[in-house]
């Protein structure tokens, strides 16, 4: 799940995979805008087959947050 992050972020902002970490912030430090991560949460949807809550969404702050939030979301698929 993480490597799969992973590969969606980098197709939103100019990091390499190696720099990306569980503890990453997107804003902080992957420099992610809001405008971003709203697009990525729409390939992730795509990706996963999965319903991203957006008031859940405004809570997820780290990479590490984001894939614990696609482990509850997958576990009912």
């Amino acid at each position: 799940m993480f490597e799969k992050l992973v590969d969606i972020i980098c197709n939103y902002v100019e990091v390499e995979p190696e720099n990306i970490h569980p503890e990453s912030r997107f804003m902080e430090d992957l420099g992610f805008t809001s405008f971003d991560f709203m697009s990525m949460l729409g390939e992730i949807e795509d990706e996963f087959d999965v319903e991203v809550e957006q008031t859940e969404a405004a809570d997820i702050r780290t990479v590490q947050e984001a894939v614990d939030y696609l482990e509850k979301l997958t576990a009912g698929n």
